[in-house]
Protein backbone atom coordinates (compact mmCIF):
# COMPACT_ATOMS: atom_id res chain seq x y z
CA UNK A 1 0.00 0.00 0.00
CA UNK A 2 1.28 3.49 -0.89
CA UNK A 3 0.73 6.83 0.74
CA UNK A 4 0.18 10.49 -0.05
CA UNK A 5 2.04 12.80 2.32
CA UNK A 6 0.95 16.44 2.49
CA UNK A 7 3.21 18.96 4.19
CA UNK A 8 2.38 22.64 4.54
CA UNK A 9 4.92 25.38 5.33
CA UNK A 10 4.79 29.13 5.69
CA UNK A 11 7.56 31.63 5.05
CA UNK A 12 7.97 33.82 8.12
CA UNK A 13 9.89 37.09 8.02
CA UNK A 14 12.19 37.56 10.99
CA UNK A 15 12.82 41.28 10.38
CA UNK A 16 11.26 44.20 8.55
CA UNK A 17 11.99 44.84 4.90
CA UNK A 18 15.06 46.92 4.09
CA UNK A 19 14.66 49.79 1.63
CA UNK A 20 17.22 50.76 -1.00
CA UNK A 21 17.05 54.46 -1.74
CA UNK A 22 19.23 57.37 -2.72
CA UNK A 23 20.26 59.13 0.48
CA UNK A 24 20.62 62.92 0.08
CA UNK A 25 23.22 63.13 2.87
CA UNK A 26 25.36 60.20 1.67
CA UNK A 27 24.95 61.19 -2.00
CA UNK A 28 24.41 57.56 -3.12
CA UNK A 29 22.06 54.62 -2.80
CA UNK A 30 22.09 53.17 0.70
CA UNK A 31 20.04 50.87 2.90
CA UNK A 32 17.30 52.25 5.09
CA UNK A 33 16.10 50.22 8.07
CA UNK A 34 12.97 50.31 10.18
CA UNK A 35 13.42 52.44 13.33
CA UNK A 36 10.25 50.85 14.76
CA UNK A 37 8.89 54.33 15.38
CA UNK A 38 6.02 56.33 13.94
CA UNK A 39 5.56 59.99 13.23
CA UNK A 40 2.07 61.30 13.94
CA UNK A 41 1.20 64.79 12.72
CA UNK A 42 -2.16 66.50 13.26
CA UNK A 43 -3.36 69.33 11.07
CA UNK A 44 -6.74 70.59 12.22
CA UNK A 45 -8.93 67.46 12.37
CA UNK A 46 -6.81 65.50 9.89
CA UNK A 47 -3.95 63.12 10.70
CA UNK A 48 -0.83 62.00 8.89
CA UNK A 49 0.96 58.89 10.17
CA UNK A 50 4.30 57.63 8.87
CA UNK A 51 6.56 54.69 9.63
CA UNK A 52 10.09 56.06 10.03
CA UNK A 53 12.98 54.39 8.22
CA UNK A 54 16.57 55.54 8.63
CA UNK A 55 19.75 55.42 6.54
CA UNK A 56 22.07 52.91 8.18
CA UNK A 57 25.08 55.18 7.52
CA UNK A 58 24.08 58.75 8.29
CA UNK A 59 20.71 58.34 10.06
CA UNK A 60 18.84 60.45 7.48
CA UNK A 61 15.15 59.57 7.77
CA UNK A 62 12.63 58.31 5.25
CA UNK A 63 8.94 58.51 6.15
CA UNK A 64 6.67 55.83 4.69
CA UNK A 65 3.10 57.09 4.66
CA UNK A 66 0.56 54.89 6.43
CA UNK A 67 -2.30 57.42 6.66
CA UNK A 68 -2.56 60.75 4.86
CA UNK A 69 -5.09 63.42 5.73
CA UNK A 70 -7.36 60.99 7.59
CA UNK A 71 -9.94 61.96 10.18
CA UNK A 72 -9.06 60.65 13.61
CA UNK A 73 -12.40 58.83 13.67
CA UNK A 74 -11.34 56.77 10.60
CA UNK A 75 -8.39 55.22 12.46
CA UNK A 76 -9.19 52.43 14.95
CA UNK A 77 -8.63 53.69 18.53
CA UNK A 78 -6.33 50.82 19.49
CA UNK A 79 -4.19 51.35 16.37
CA UNK A 80 -4.05 55.11 17.01
CA UNK A 81 -2.81 54.42 20.54
CA UNK A 82 -0.11 52.07 19.18
CA UNK A 83 1.03 54.80 16.77
CA UNK A 84 1.29 57.33 19.61
CA UNK A 85 3.17 54.87 21.85
CA UNK A 86 5.60 53.82 19.07
CA UNK A 87 4.62 50.21 19.68
CA UNK A 88 7.55 48.16 18.31
CA UNK A 89 5.51 45.08 17.41
CA UNK A 90 3.05 47.26 15.50
CA UNK A 91 5.92 49.01 13.71
CA UNK A 92 7.46 45.62 12.88
CA UNK A 93 4.10 44.48 11.45
CA UNK A 94 3.98 47.54 9.17
CA UNK A 95 7.65 46.97 8.26
CA UNK A 96 6.61 43.57 6.81
CA UNK A 97 3.57 44.87 4.89
CA UNK A 98 4.51 44.79 1.21
CA UNK A 99 1.50 46.92 0.22
CA UNK A 100 2.87 49.78 2.34
CA UNK A 101 6.12 49.72 0.36
CA UNK A 102 4.32 49.49 -2.97
CA UNK A 103 2.07 52.42 -2.02
CA UNK A 104 5.17 54.49 -1.12
CA UNK A 105 7.10 53.33 -4.21
CA UNK A 106 9.91 52.14 -1.94
CA UNK A 107 12.36 49.59 -3.37
CA UNK A 108 12.71 46.59 -1.08
CA UNK A 109 16.03 44.78 -0.98
CA UNK A 110 14.88 41.17 -1.41
CA UNK A 111 18.49 39.95 -1.12
CA UNK A 112 18.75 41.20 2.45
CA UNK A 113 15.72 39.29 3.75
CA UNK A 114 15.90 37.32 6.97
CA UNK A 115 13.26 34.60 6.83
CA UNK A 116 12.60 31.01 7.82
CA UNK A 117 10.22 28.21 6.89
CA UNK A 118 7.81 27.06 9.58
CA UNK A 119 6.05 23.71 9.20
CA UNK A 120 2.34 24.23 9.79
CA UNK A 121 1.18 20.62 9.55
CA UNK A 122 1.76 17.26 7.96
CA UNK A 123 -0.79 14.56 7.03
CA UNK A 124 -0.49 11.09 5.55
CA UNK A 125 -3.23 9.40 3.54
CA UNK A 126 -2.91 5.78 2.49
CA UNK A 127 -3.94 4.84 -1.05
CA UNK A 128 -3.39 2.35 -3.85
CA UNK A 129 -1.67 4.95 -6.02
CA UNK A 130 1.99 5.75 -6.45
CA UNK A 131 3.72 7.28 -3.42
CA UNK A 132 3.68 11.08 -3.53
CA UNK A 133 4.65 14.01 -1.38
CA UNK A 134 2.82 17.29 -1.85
CA UNK A 135 4.59 20.29 -0.35
CA UNK A 136 2.68 23.56 -0.07
CA UNK A 137 4.51 26.76 0.82
CA UNK A 138 2.51 29.82 1.84
CA UNK A 139 4.26 33.10 1.09
CA UNK A 140 2.02 35.71 2.79
CA UNK A 141 4.56 38.54 2.32
CA UNK A 142 4.92 37.79 -1.42
CA UNK A 143 8.69 37.48 -1.12
CA UNK A 144 10.55 37.12 -4.39
CA UNK A 145 12.13 33.71 -3.77
CA UNK A 146 12.49 31.33 -6.73
CA UNK A 147 10.34 28.18 -6.43
CA UNK A 148 13.31 25.81 -6.69
CA UNK A 149 15.08 27.68 -3.88
CA UNK A 150 12.01 27.40 -1.65
CA UNK A 151 11.66 23.66 -2.25
CA UNK A 152 15.41 23.11 -1.84
CA UNK A 153 15.40 24.85 1.55
CA UNK A 154 12.30 23.02 2.78
CA UNK A 155 13.46 19.56 1.64
CA UNK A 156 17.09 20.26 2.61
CA UNK A 157 18.32 19.55 -0.92
CA UNK A 158 20.69 21.51 -3.11
CA UNK A 159 19.14 23.62 -5.86
CA UNK A 160 20.94 21.41 -8.39
CA UNK A 161 19.22 18.34 -6.94
CA UNK A 162 15.85 20.07 -7.24
CA UNK A 163 16.62 21.12 -10.83
CA UNK A 164 17.58 17.52 -11.62
CA UNK A 165 14.31 16.23 -10.14
CA UNK A 166 12.44 18.82 -12.23
CA UNK A 167 14.25 17.73 -15.42
CA UNK A 168 13.43 14.05 -14.72
CA UNK A 169 9.77 14.91 -14.13
CA UNK A 170 9.93 13.62 -10.56
CA UNK A 171 8.90 16.96 -9.12
CA UNK A 172 6.33 19.42 -10.40
CA UNK A 173 5.66 23.04 -9.32
CA UNK A 174 2.34 24.82 -9.41
CA UNK A 175 2.11 28.49 -8.54
CA UNK A 176 -1.50 28.81 -7.49
CA UNK A 177 -1.38 32.40 -6.31
CA UNK A 178 1.49 34.87 -6.05
CA UNK A 179 1.81 33.81 -2.42
CA UNK A 180 1.27 30.02 -2.75
CA UNK A 181 3.60 27.39 -4.20
CA UNK A 182 2.68 23.72 -4.46
CA UNK A 183 5.22 21.05 -5.36
CA UNK A 184 4.37 17.43 -6.06
CA UNK A 185 7.13 14.84 -5.68
CA UNK A 186 6.27 11.63 -7.52
CA UNK A 187 8.73 9.48 -5.60
CA UNK A 188 9.80 9.63 -2.00
CA UNK A 189 13.23 11.04 -1.28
Amino acid sequence: MSYLKKIEYEIVLKDSFWVIRNCPKCGRKTYFKNTKKFRVNANSNKLDIWLIYQCENCKHTLNLSIYERQKISCIPKEAYQYFLENNELFAEMYGKNIQLFQKNKADIDFEKLNYSFVKLHETIEYSDFQEQIIVTINNPHQLKIRPEKQIAEVLELSRNQVKSLLAKGEIEFKLQLPQLLRACLKHTL
